[in-house]
């Protein structure tokens, strides 16, 4: 039987914290998985449904999503390309 593939986990050479799909909340917050993305961020170099991987994270500094997203990420790139 296959086993669902764990995205949170990545492999030694690929150094991400997180791959998966941007999606967009009913608040207007760009997120993936438990994380908060960078709106400005996700408007100027993506769109909702890009396939991304995490490099890093940070403490979510807002008191309006820190509960919902209580960790947050500006360091992310395309799935596919590797930095």
């Amino acid at each position: 039987m296959a086993q669902a593939l764990n995205t949170t986990n990545m492999s030694k050479d690929t150094k991400g914290v997180h791959t998966g799909i941007i999606e967009k909340d009913e608040n207007g917050n760009f997120f993936s998985g438990e994380y908060l993305l960078d709106y400005q961020h996700v408007m100027a170099s993506f769109k909702e449904g890009d396939k991304i991987t995490i490099k890093s994270v940070i403490e979510n500094p807002s008191d309006i999503s820190h509960e919902r997203y209580p960790k947050k990420s500006r360091d992310f790139f395309l799935f596919n390309l590797k930095k």
